[in-house]
C-alpha cells in the first residue's frame, strides 16, 4: 500500500498506551463566498469516499482491544475534539498485517480543519504494537 506522507497519521507508531496519532491532518481553512458573512463548510465524508487505510505493523500484546477512532477539531492542538465515528478491535485481530476495516473511508461529519487519530487500549498497556495509518488513493484487492 502506497502511503503519502503528507495524509498519513502514523507511520510504524508504538501504541503502549491511550494516545493520539503522531501526526494532525490540516485540511486548510475553507473560505468565503465574495461577499458572504460566513465561511464555507465542508465534510470530506461525504461525496466521494476517501479510502482510509490503519494497518498493524508490529502485532500487539497485553491488551484486551484497541479502539480506534477518527477526531476533527477546529484547532490544531485539540482542545474540544469531536469524535466522528470509532470502532475497536479485539486483540486477536491486532496480528502483523492486519488492516483495520473498521474505518475503511472517512465516515461523513468529518467537516472540521484538523482530523487525527485517537487509540484507546482497553485492558492492559502493550509493550508491543505498532500502526501505520492514513489516507490512501485505492484499497488493495486481495
Amino acid at each position: 500500500m502506497i502511503f503519502d506522507s503528507t495524509n498519513r497519521f502514523s507511520d510504524a507508531q508504538a501504541i503502549t498506551a491511550t494516545a493520539a496519532s503522531t501526526n494532525v491532518i490540516d485540511l486548510g481553512a475553507t473560505g468565503r463566498v465574495v461577499g458572504g458573512s460566513a465561511n464555507l463548510v465542508r465534510d470530506i465524508g461525504t461525496g466521494q469516499s476517501i479510502p482510509l487505510r490503519i494497518q498493524v505493523v508490529e502485532a500487539f500484546n497485553t491488551l484486551t482491544s484497541l479502539a480506534v477512532s477518527i477526531q476533527v477539531d477546529d484547532n490544531e492542538a485539540f482542545s474540544s475534539p469531536t469524535t466522528v465515528d470509532s470502532q475497536t478491535i479485539a486483540l486477536a485481530g491486532l496480528t502483523l498485517g492486519a488492516v483495520y476495516n473498521g474505518l475503511y473511508f472517512v465516515p461523513p461529519k468529518t467537516n472540521e480543519r484538523y482530523v487525527r487519530l485517537n487509540y484507546t487500549v482497553v485492558g492492559t498497556n502493550p509493550t508491543l504494537g505498532k500502526i501505520t495509518a492514513g489516507f490512501v488513493m485505492a484499497h488493495q484487492e486481495a
